[in-house]
């Protein structure tokens, strides 16, 4: 049996085998590189018709990144897709409360899940960084409440839950909120490595 096995290959051609499908879109080389991310990391083409993309995430988001930001994470799962390495040239990190004690004893006390509380013990650290959702619907609705009630600006919310409960709804929620730049996956589909695929991609634009 005959396969590819240099991985540099193996990345090439699947951007090959995906450009078509991204021909007839109205979208910039920036956020073409985006698609071509979130493509690759579900397997599914017909992703493309489900993208969103903030006019400013783009340049919002490699801004703050090359600038120090961290990254705030819902899960553990999106933490580890991301590139930490890079992220620490520029001097940030990534972080994720969901499997603290803290971050219990706060859910528990408030009635609400642990990814909630995790974004809301992060609170004002939010202000000029770069948040990750790609599991909780319950995690992206926090961030937008802070955003509505407590004046919080990220620089960049990639909002990119799954599931069957919210997740579309709190990604709805997020494009017609508008006040921050954002890059979002429509309905039910999404999840963790599409969250940090999104990242990697503002990431490693020149």
């Amino acid at each position: 049996m005959n396969y590819i096995t240099d991985p540099q290959e193996i990345e090439r051609r699947s951007m090959e085998i995906i450009a078509p499908y991204l021909e007839n879109l109205q979208i910039t080389p920036s956020e073409r590189a985006i698609y071509s991310r979130l493509i690759h990391a579900s397997g599914d083409p017909e992703l493309a018709a489900k993208i969103v993309i903030h006019p400013n995430a783009v340049a919002a988001g490699k801004k703050a990144l090359t600038g120090g930001a961290n990254i705030y994470t819902d899960v553990e799962m999106v933490r580890s897709g991301v590139n930490k390495k890079k992220l620490a040239a520029w001097g940030g990190e990534a972080h994720c409360l969901i499997g603290s004690a803290k971050t219990a004893e706060r859910a528990k006390a408030d009635g609400i899940t642990r990814s909630m509380a995790a974004m809301r013990i992060f609170g004002e650290k939010l202000n000029g960084a770069v948040v990750a959702i790609g599991n909780a619907p319950t995690a992206l609705y926090e961030v937008l409440r802070l955003v509505e009630e407590e004046n919080v600006r990220p620089a960049l919310i990639v909002g990119i839950p799954v599931g069957f409960v919210g997740a579309a709804e709190s990604k709805d929620a997020l494009v017609q909120n508008g006040k921050v730049p954002f890059i979002t996956v429509t309905g039910n589909k999404g999840g963790s490595p599409l969250a940090a695929a999104a990242i990697n991609a503002v990431m490693y634009m020149e």
